[in-house]
Order: C-alpha cells, then sequence, then structure tokens
C-alpha cells in the first residue's frame, strides 16, 4: 500500500500498485467502492497486465484517509488524486475510471491535464440527476440532508443498496459518502458531459449494452469519443463480465488488437450499483 498527502492538513489518499513498463495505468473506483477489489482481476487479465497500475482510493473510501473537514466535491476528488498521482510520478497516465471515478477523472482531466494521456470512462456520470427518495445510487443519498443521512438515513440506504455494494461501501466514511454522493448528483459547471466533449485525448465510453444508445452518443462520437456497448453486464461491467470488459478496456488503450467491438463473452453474475 503506497500513500500522499493530498490535503494542507495532512489527510492521505492510499492506492495499490502494481509495477510494469510506463505510462501509468491509474484505476479509479465509483462511489461507495473502493478500486482494489473492483479492478485487481482486469488490472491482472493478460490482455491489461504489464502495465505499471495504481488501484487508487478516493479520499473517504477504502483504504485512504476520511477527512471531516474536506468537502468532497469532484474538483476536490480531482485535485487530491492529482496531487496522489504528481507524488507518484505518474504524469501523463491512461485512466479507467468507474461511475463516480469516471466524473472524477473527466474533471481531473479537464484541471490537470498533463495527468492524463487517455480516458476509459465505465458506465460514468455525465449529468447531473435530481435527487430521488429510495433510490440506491448517489440520487438516493442526495435526497437526505446532511444531518438526516448521519442521524439514521445511511442505515436506510443499507437496506436498499444489497449486500454486494454494501461490502466496499461501508468503508467510506459516512460523511464522506454523503458530500460526495450529493456533489456527483448536482455535478459541476460546465457539465461532466460539457468537459468530456471539449477534451483533446483520447477517449472512450464503455456502457451495458442492455442499457440501451447511451443518450447524446452522437455528440460524443462526433467530439471524437468512441462509445462501445458491452454485452452481459450491468452497471459494473468489469465484475459482471470481465473478459469482455478487458477487451473493450484494451482496445481503448490500444493495447490489443482485437476489433472495436469486445469479443465472446462472459456470463453476467454481477450485482449492479447505481454510483
Amino acid at each position: 500500500m503506497r500513500s500522499a498527502e493530498v490535503t494542507p492538513r495532512g489527510d492521505r489518499l492510499r492506492w495499490v500498485e502494481l509495477s510494469g513498463e510506463a505510462p501509468a495505468r491509474v484505476y479509479v473506483h465509483g462511489l461507495g467502492a473502493t478500486s482494489p477489489a473492483y479492478f485487481a482481476a482486469s488490472a491482472t487479465h493478460p490482455l491489461l497486465a504489464g502495465r505499471r497500475s495504481l488501484l487508487v482510493d478516493l479520499l473517504g473510501h477504502g483504504h485512504s484517509d476520511r477527512p471531516e473537514d474536506f468537502g468532497y466535491t469532484l474538483e476536490e476528488h480531482a485535485d487530491a488524486l492529482a496531487a496522489a498521482l504528481t507524488e507518484a510520478g505518474a504524469e501523463g497516465a491512461e485512466l479507467i475510471a468507474h461511475s463516480m471515478g469516471g466524473a472524477v477523472a473527466v474533471v481531473l482531466a479537464d484541471r490537470h491535464p498533463h495527468l492524463v494521456s487517455r480516458l476509459v470512462l465505465v458506465d460514468a456520470n455525465l449529468d447531473p440527476v435530481q435527487p430521488r427518495p429510495v433510490a440506491s445510487g448517489s440520487s438516493g443519498i442526495a435526497s437526505y440532508t446532511e444531518e438526516e443521512f448521519l442521524a439514521g438515513g445511511w442505515a436506510e440506504v443499507r437496506d436498499r443498496c444489497g449486500a454486494h455494494w454494501w461490502s466496499t461501501m461501508r468503508l467510506a466514511g459516512r460523511t464522506a459518502l454523503y458530500r460526495s454522493a450529493v456533489h456527483l448528483a448536482a455535478g459541476t459547471t460546465p457539465t461532466m458531459r460539457e468537459l468530456l466533449l471539449e477534451l483533446k485525448v483520447p477517449r472512450t465510453y464503455l456502457l451495458p449494452e442492455a442499457d440501451g444508445p447511451l443518450p447524446g452518443a452522437d455528440a460524443l462520437r462526433a467530439a471524437g469519443v468512441a462509445v462501445v456497448p458491452v454485452p452481459d453486464c450491468g452497471h459494473n461491467i468489469m465484475l459482471d463480465n470481465p473478459e469482455a470488459f478487458a477487451r473493450a478496456a484494451a482496445t481503448a488503450l490500444g493495447a490489443t488488437s482485437w476489433g472495436t467491438a469486445p469479443g465472446p463473452s462472459m456470463p453476467s453474475g454481477g450485482v449492479q450499483s447505481t454510483a
């Protein structure tokens, strides 16, 4: 486990690092998740292995510190991640980022462009969403006030989200989880989608094929973003169909000669989240 101080108060962001060739490849988890649990199999898959890989836990999540006086906006998450990547000497990294992590990665590429050479967004949040009571993802958490969530709303979310997601969500600080969800639901200005359209690095967006066409896909493609449906999976593509995910990610990163569509899929079996 490696770490770097990423706030003036000395809070530390931590990651698991696998040795390999440069440029670094950085894996970023979604809301209430942790990168080693979600991405270890992907980082060591034969199509993706051999690259220096950092499986990062954002502040407030997993093994990283959980400061109570941190805002947990997408911009603050991105700046903290930037500080860690700078300390790690991981400039020009390839980012593979899931759900909320994808939103953070887009903001990182906009605010710290020297740190990012490619983006692979895995069913990432691109647009603001309205808070929705009884939902299990960021919109459900954002429907509480912070006081309501900390006083017991977190237990209602626990009961709705299911054992699989809760197994990593329970590692997140409750203040961090709430504030991250609120800011993810609110999005950024300009929106994450608008930032993504303007980025100049190679960009790929992976989504579950069963979700149907991605809203705004034509505009993304016109801006040079590859939009790739992956079969037999839900939101957690890398867990639900690891073989198809590895093929799609490797193609996006130029690490394989496979075509633009994923190869034969593995059976689906993962549990969805809506981070």
